[in-house]
């Protein structure tokens, strides 16, 4: 027993790794074409057919690169950065479910790394720690544009956590837990969260670009004015693992939007009509019926997570960038208030509502 639980923990985490390593270079190759057939371009289209195979020629320009390290740097952080700035993210994932359950050799496997029932506050945790790989990179390059990158990123990040945290917790009041399944579970009997708190929703869905530091909100690293920000001194795979880690960060949160807002793994309309086909097409017992439906969860939230990808995308190549007063006083002065009046709103009407 023990043992299949340690093989089926492995595979799980080997399977959310996978995932996400495998999307970042499809989404690398989204994003350039995405870009471009928004804004009448081309975009890649030489390495491989429609230049599916770009990303790999990146990989390869990337491992060929100088790696170079500034002399005057505190290496120990230096190094430390990207590596933090990648894991995060990925330990974060790790409590979010992708499906209900499987039965494997008569066993049943949660669809989820770590099924804990402060889930949330985990996820939080890990998320938080998104702002000490900036500060790092930002201070150990001993660079004014890598510092001032870095001091953009923390008070960006910080600022906007309180408004995020306000809008999480307005949906922590309506679940009545912390454990992503039960809230799930939760929409599944009623009605997605975001229908059920819509400014809550939203403020979260805002709140998520700034942490992500996706434009409108990418001042960390504007170019412009800052040359690059806080990796300016990064180059080959250093510089690499801070761009799959924005990309691992996209993906999480996408996923963290789906859980609290949209369902999660639960299956999308015309779904189960699909599941019942299958089954009495292939006469599946028990077994097979849970087994279905998880495959099909999984689909369900990967369509979710997919859906707000494309609208990073989409919102990258939409919006410019923000000025840094205008930032702040989107944080401060809008989404802190109405993120505080939307809790004080919501916990009011749940308990009237239980009364």
């Amino acid at each position: 027993m023990e043992y299949f639980d340690f093989i089926q923990l492995i595979a799980k985490i080997l399977f959310v790794v996978a995932v996400c390593l495998s999307v970042v270079p499809v989404m690398v190759w989204f994003e350039r074409r995405g870009s471009a057939w928004m804004q009448g371009r081309v975009g890649p289209n030489r390495v491989g057919p429609f230049g599916l195979l770009q990303p790999l020629a990146d990989v390869f320009k990337f491992f060929c690169k100088e790696d170079f390290t500034p002399g005057n740097a505190n290496k120990f952080y230096y190094y430390l950065a990207p590596m933090v700035a990648l894991i995060a993210p990925l330990c974060a994932l790790a409590v979010i479910p992708f499906g209900s359950k499987a039965i494997i050799m008569g066993q049943e496997v949660n669809l989820q790394i770590g099924n804990f029932d402060s889930g949330v506050i985990f996820i939080l945790a890990f998320a938080g720690l998104e702002v000490y790989p900036l500060i790092l990179a930002g201070w150990a390059s001993k660079n004014k544009y890598s510092v001032l990158g870095a001091l953009r990123g923390s008070s960006q990040i910080v600022s906007y956590e309180i408004a995020m945290g306000l809008a999480l917790l307005s949906m922590m009041v309506v679940y009545g837990s912390f454990n992503p399944h039960d809230m799930v579970s939760w929409q599944q009997k009623h009605y997605w969260g975001a229908l059920i708190n819509p400014i809550g929703a939203l403020v979260f869905w805002i709140s998520i670009f700034a942490e992500t530091n996706r434009l409108p909100f990418d001042l960390p690293e504007g170019e412009s004015e800052i040359v690059a920000g806080y990796h300016l001194e990064y180059g080959a795979m250093k510089f690499a693992l801070f761009f799959m880690a924005e990309y691992v960060a996209m993906i999480m949160a996408s996923a963290l939007i789906a859980t609290l807002f949209f369902g999660g793994y639960g299956i999308l309309p015309g779904m189960s009509f699909a599941i019942n086909m299958i089954v009495e097409q292939f006469g599946f017992g028990e077994v097979g019926l849970q087994n279905t439906t998880a495959v099909f969860e999984f689909l369900s939230f990967f369509l979710k997570v997919a859906v707000f990808m494309f609208i990073f995308v989409w919102v990258r190549w939409t919006l410019p960038r923000f000025r840094f007063d205008q930032l702040m006083d989107l944080g401060w002065k809008i989404l802190f208030p109405l993120s505080l009046i939307n809790l004080v709103a919501v916990t009011l009407g749940v308990y009237f509502l239980n009364q």
